[in-house]
């Protein structure tokens, strides 16, 4: 148990045991699935855990009870990374009243079957208070972040805001670093992404507040420093604004050849002088990594194969991605690669088009099979157009 602040506790656990986040995200350093429990007049727990580590999450609890018992277990999200333990903790303490947005309550059934919580939900909506005694929690609409039910809550004694799966990241505690931003931006763009629009909403709603730290369902507590660099990238990331100069090459081969024009574009952008250039491999790089890179810098190259007269898969896949994403305001280019009956260029430049605000740099390169001595000439106007 660690006191954030003033009795306010971290219950929370490390899963270093996991491999994939949401089955589908690689987390080599683990997860954090993120507790607190406020010691007041009234005692409060603020969500639970996945029921992955519940049996470490209960003996954290019960050690910060030390035999007393909770009033309130707020539930800012329903996701069950942190609410699996909702119906044990409900049935371990008859006394205790669930707290949560009406449209959590409505998901409770999906979750627990059969569970009786007639008289035991205190449905909360946006500006509603509950005091435990000096603390006051002020709770905060945040829907589609990245559910529908989600509430945030302000505590207003001590100025901490617990956000949910907001300012949240990939990576266990115990190895958490100074880095920041490396796995909250690829946690953000990935998991939170589509939402910018819902995401500024709630950025208004906590600079009206004097926020002091942040305490999010995954990842570090935020204060200082770091909570104003993770505000300001927050607004940076929900306005799908870049957040550095540089360009990516994303490319999907099949027997390499659209890999050596990748490279030499990459190659040749570096001698023009762009300041950062990131060749990424789909077949075999972290499709949420190169997600996180479209989302960083301002221009994307995507470079494919042709493939039963459309793109291969792999790239259908990530502008797929770009897509449900809500992908929007970057500059792209196009290299397509076909032996017979080059398609990979249509079938790219069509699924660009459907993403809003992005402009397609002219001219799209086609390679046949292997770059040519004529391809270079092609690559180096595709260049200048990147650059200009």
């Amino acid at each position: 148990m660690k006191e954030i602040v003033d009795k306010i506790y971290y219950i929370g656990v490390d899963d270093l045991d996991i491999d994939l986040f949401e089955s589908q995200y690689v987390v080599p350093e683990g997860m954090s699935y993120n507790s607190y429990l406020i010691e007041d007049e009234k005692i409060a727990v603020l969500d639970t855990a996945d029921r992955r580590k519940g049996e470490e999450w209960k003996a954290n609890l019960m050690a910060a009870l030390g035999g007393r018992q909770p009033d309130y277990l707020v539930a800012h999200h329903m996701e069950p990374d942190h609410a699996a333990l909702i119906a044990w903790m409900l049935e371990t303490y008859p006394g205790l009243q669930l707290v949560c947005s009406a449209q959590a309550a409505k998901m409770l059934p999906n979750f627990f079957e059969g569970f009786n919580f007639e008289g035991r939900v205190m449905i909360v909506k946006e500006g509603d208070k509950l005091s435990l005694g000096s603390h006051e929690l002020t709770f905060i609409g945040a829907p589609m972040i990245h559910w529908p039910e989600v509430i945030m809550s302000y505590d207003s004694l001590d100025k901490v805001v617990f956000s949910a799966d907001a300012f949240g990241k990939f990576g266990a505690l115990v190895n958490e670093t100074d880095d920041w931003a490396c796995e909250a931006r690829r946690y953000y763009f990935n998991i939170c992404g589509k939402y910018g629009t819902q995401v500024q909403t709630v950025m208004k709603k906590l600079a009206a507040v004097d926020v002091q730290a942040i305490c999010p369902l995954h990842g570090p507590v935020l204060k200082g420093e770091q909570l104003a660099d993770a505000v300001k990238l927050y607004d940076t990331w929900s306005k799908y604004e870049p957040e550095s100069e540089g360009i990516l090459i994303a490319y999907a081969s099949i027997h390499g050849g659209t890999a050596v024009a990748a490279e030499r574009l990459g190659e040749i952008l570096r001698k023009k002088g762009a300041p950062k250039v990131v060749v990424s491999d789909l077949s075999r790089d972290d499709m949420a990594e190169v997600i996180e890179d479209a989302f960083r810098y301002p221009t994307i190259v995507v470079a494919a194969s042709s493939y039963d007269a459309g793109v291969f898969p792999v790239m259908h896949d990530f502008l797929y991605h770009l897509q449900i994403k809500n992908y929007q305001k970057r500059r792209f280019g196009i290299i397509e690669n076909g032996s017979w009956a080059p398609a990979a260029g249509k079938v790219m430049r069509s699924m660009i088009e459907t993403l809003k605000d992005c402009e397609i740099v002219e001219p799209m390169v086609t390679i046949r099979s292997r770059m040519k001595a004529g391809d270079e000439a092609l690559l180096e106007q595709l260049a200048d157009s990147l650059l200009s």
